[in-house]
Formats: C-alpha cells, sequence, structure tokens
C-alpha cells in the first residue's frame, strides 16, 4: 500500500508571516502523519494498492483530515483513529477545493 498525506495549503494568505510558519507546520505533520502514524495501516493492508489522506487547517487553525479516494472501510476507520489521536478533526465539507472570484 501506498500512502500519500497532502498538505492544503492556504495560497490566499500568501505573504503573511504567520501564513509562512503555519504552512511549514502543516507540511510537517503531514510527512509525519505519513511516515510514522499512518505506517501501520501500511503493514495492515498490504493488499491495497493507494491511500490518499488530505490535511487543512479550519479557519480556527484546528488541522483536519480527510482521505480522498476509496479505500475499505476498516483502512478508513484506521485513518481515524490515528487522526483523533493526534487531536486532528475530520473535514467535513463535500467539497475539496473552493474557489473564490
Amino acid at each position: 500500500m501506498i500512502i500519500t498525506v497532502l498538505p492544503i495549503i492556504d495560497t490566499q494568505t500568501a505573504g503573511l508571516s504567520l501564513s509562512k510558519v503555519m504552512n511549514q507546520r502543516l507540511e510537517r505533520l503531514a510527512k509525519e502523519l505519513q511516515n510514522v502514524h499512518l505506517k501501520p495501516i501500511k503493514v495492515a493492508y498490504p493488499m491495497y494498492s493507494d491511500l490518499v489522506v488530505y490535511i487543512s487547517y479550519t479557519s480556527k487553525y484546528n488541522i483536519r483530515w480527510r482521505v480522498v479516494n476509496d479505500v475499505p472501510k476498516e483502512v478508513e476507520q484506521e485513518v481515524a483513529k490515528q487522526c483523533g489521536r493526534l487531536g486532528y478533526i475530520v473535514w467535513k465539507t463535500d467539497t475539496i477545493n473552493m474557489f473564490r472570484k
């Protein structure tokens, strides 16, 4: 199983020093989630091809997560368990990419 965790970075507030720090933190947390916390899933479910998880910030700077590809329910439940341990919340919107005019 290939596990990919992608940070969805807010580009609309680029240039602000806080934004830069928060985006770097999000990138670091994505790598850590992928390489450390979700590693047991790779071993437990080797027969599945891939798992893609998006992480981002909420408006209150909490980390939210969402599995974006089709995986078995037990894999998604394991991701939920690991993310819950880290204090991350479920990404509840139906759309991932929201475009503003």
